[in-house]
C-alpha cells in the first residue's frame, strides 16, 4: 500500500509541476504579446506633417523618429549633421520650420497634429527617440520602445545599442 501511495504523490507532483510550467509559458507568451501590441501605428495620411510648406510623404521602409525641442540650444544643428544608417524624422515640439538635410527630415505640424502625435505614442520627455517601419503604403508601425535621448552628441553610439 505504501508503494501505491508514493506513486500517486509522485504523479500528483508531476502533474502540478507540468501545470505550473505550462502556466508560466502561457503567462510569458501573454506578456510578450501584450508588449508587442503596445506598439502603435501611424498613418501619414491621417497624421499630416510638413517639410517647410510641403506635406511630408514617407518613402523609406524604416525611420528613426526623434521628437525634440528646437528651444534647446544647438539641437537643430546637431540633428541636421547626424548621419546614421537610417533616415531621421525630426519632429519639433515648437513646430519651427527648418530646411531638411541629407539624412534628417525636419517635420512640423499644427498644434492639433502635434498633440495627437504626442498622445498616440505617449511621449513624456524631450528629446525622445524610437523606430518605425512600414507596414503598408503610408502606414508605419512603431518598431522599438520610446526612449529618452540624454545626449544628442552621443546619438550614434546610443543607436548602435538599440
Amino acid at each position: 500500500m505504501a508503494k501505491k501511495r508514493g506513486k500517486s504523490l509522485f504523479s500528483l507532483s508531476t502533474l502540478l509541476a507540468s501545470f505550473f510550467g505550462a502556466a508560466m509559458i502561457a503567462a510569458a507568451f501573454a506578456y510578450f504579446n501584450y508588449k508587442f501590441s503596445e506598439y502603435k501605428f501611424i498613418d501619414f495620411k491621417d497624421f499630416v506633417f510638413y517639410e517647410k510648406s510641403d506635406v511630408f510623404t514617407p518613402h523609406a521602409e524604416k525611420y528613426i523618429v526623434i521628437f525634440y525641442s528646437s528651444k534647446e540650444k544647438g539641437t537643430m544643428d546637431k540633428l541636421a549633421k547626424i548621419n546614421l544608417n537610417l533616415p531621421i524624422l525630426a519632429i519639433d515640439y515648437y513646430n519651427e520650420s527648418r530646411e531638411s538635410s541629407e539624412h534628417t527630415t525636419f517635420l512640423r505640424s499644427g498644434t492639433k497634429g502635434s498633440l495627437k502625435f504626442i498622445q498616440r505614442f505617449n511621449i513624456y520627455e524631450s528629446p525622445s527617440i524610437f523606430f518605425i517601419k512600414r507596414s503598408k503604403d503610408s502606414l508605419y508601425k512603431q518598431d522599438s520602445m520610446i526612449r529618452k535621448l540624454d545626449n544628442l552628441n552621443e546619438l550614434s553610439k546610443q543607436i548602435n545599442k538599440l
